[in-house]
């Protein structure tokens, strides 16, 4: 019985990770829709960048509890039916839904963000230390040279050597995911490493917004 509920659960998970806030909160509070400026991605990122520091936080912040809780989600589907590693299983793809629906969000005709803040919600459930120690590169390749493409990156580089090596995490699954989340990160920053190759990538500013 518990199997059947975990397509529902999925749903319910990529339509929470559906929820544009970027979208919502542009035009509700600033009548400006972010996929029309900048970098035309409805994230925390260009969010910071087309309407500042407060809206940008908060569509961050929103955008990680989305992967957060999509995969917290796993709670209302009863453990005891499933070995470790099948449970496992249910939470990575409780989160890949709603990263799926950040990405092509049903309530925003399917143009949404790159899903990294969505993704890191996504990791945290999965496994706090390696996510926070991931982040924390972000921060110092992102404060160091100002690239949020560059700190991405290199974060999702480092996550899965730390699943693998440092924390030596048995899950196989966990392996698999993190080695295919560097790679779903590349693919989607594929223009920003060409525009960093041409040294045509923006820096972020942190006085002012600007595109």
């Amino acid at each position: 019985m518990e199997i059947l509920m975990v397509p529902v659960f999925a749903l319910m998970a990529y339509m929470l990770g559906s929820v544009p806030t970027a979208v919502w909160i542009g035009k509700s509070f600033y009548n400006v829709d972010v996929r029309q400026h900048g970098s035309g991605n409805a994230g925390a990122t260009n969010t910071f960048r087309v309407l500042g520091r407060k809206p940008g936080i908060v569509v961050f912040l929103i955008d990680v509890l989305k992967g957060w809780l999509a995969v917290q989600l796993s709670v209302f589907i009863n453990s005891g039916g499933f070995t470790h590693n099948q449970y496992v299983n249910i939470q990575i793809l409780l989160g890949l839904s709603a990263l799926l629906g950040h990405i092509f969000p049903l309530w925003a005709q399917f143009k949404g963000g790159k899903g990294v803040a969505t993704l890191f919600g996504l990791v945290i459930a999965l496994h706090p230390a390696s996510a926070f120690l991931a982040f924390a590169v972000f921060i110092l390749l992102f404060v160091s040279s100002r690239y949020v493409s560059v700190g991405s990156i290199a974060a999702g580089i480092i996550y899965p050597l730390l699943v693998l090596f440092a924390f030596r995490l048995p899950s196989v699954s966990m392996h698999i995911f993190s080695v295919s989340m560097t790679g779903l990160l590349i693919f989607t920053h594929r223009k920003n490493i060409r525009r960093l190759i041409n040294r045509e990538e923006s820096r972020f500013s942190f006085v002012k917004k600007g595109d």
